[in-house]
């Protein structure tokens, strides 16, 4: 595989790494495994339909990522007479992350908001380019050990979380090419939280035919 500093290499102009950028992250994003994808949206259903929360978690740009997702999951995937998804991103509260970091370790921001929040058949989706960030496998490992379903989204070699989690999906780059990794998770955000959407309003839709058909029926019969 031809990684970003070859292509910044052979580059000719800005315009050429441009377009030789956009190909690798297509590349990339051609390979990811569609199951995988599936399975992850699967879950996230099912929390839905069980009223199970889901957690989000990330480091630097991933902890961006996190917030998005939470945003797009649970703002974005509103339908009515369908219950909300309780998507919740654990980098969002600035005063508790630092109250963990400072008293406990940076390690523990992200297990000890789980081990307050956290039930028995939530999900928790991790985000690590590295996939051996600390606090995420920390938080992973207390998930798995009290009930929750995980998921681990990794860049590079998958790291120690691609080995630790209910459903891997890693995104294989060289060490050090962050930018592709973090796009891919928008990406792939983007697919999910869209998918989501049009399904919830595809399925509204045909209950409103199905009750509206219903009725009809009914007032036929009384005639």
């Amino acid at each position: 595989m031809t990684g970003l500093q070859e292509h910044y290499n052979k580059s000719e102009s800005k315009s050429d790494f441009g377009k030789r950028y956009i190909g690798y992250l297509s590349g990339l994003l051609a390979g990811i495994d569609m199951a995988v994808i599936s399975s992850i949206i699967a879950a996230i259903e099912t929390a839905g339909e069980k009223g199970n929360s889901i957690f989000f978690m990330g480091n630097g740009g991933s902890a961006a990522t996190a917030s998005h997702y939470a945003n797009d999951i649970n703002v974005g995937t509103r339908v009515s007479g369908s219950p909300h998804f309780k998507a919740i991103s654990l980098t969002d509260n600035v005063a508790l992350m630092t109250a963990l970091a400072n008293d406990e370790g940076y390690n523990k921001i992200f297990a000890r908001q789980l081990e307050g929040s956290m039930n028995a058949g939530d999900v928790v989706i991790a985000f690590s380019v590295s996939g051996n960030s600390e606090n995420i496998i920390e938080g992973l490992d207390f998930a798995h050990k009290n009930g929750g379903f995980t998921i681990g989204i990794t860049g590079f070699d998958g790291g120690k979380v691609d080995g630790m989690t209910d459903i891997s999906l890693n995104i294989p780059t060289f060490d050090g090419e962050y930018g592709p990794v973090e796009d891919a998770f928008s990406i792939i955000g983007h697919l999910i939280y869209s998918f989501l959407k049009m399904d919830r309003r595809n399925r509204s839709d045909m209950y409103q035919v199905h009750v509206l058909e219903k009725g009809v029926r009914h007032e036929d019969c009384r005639t």
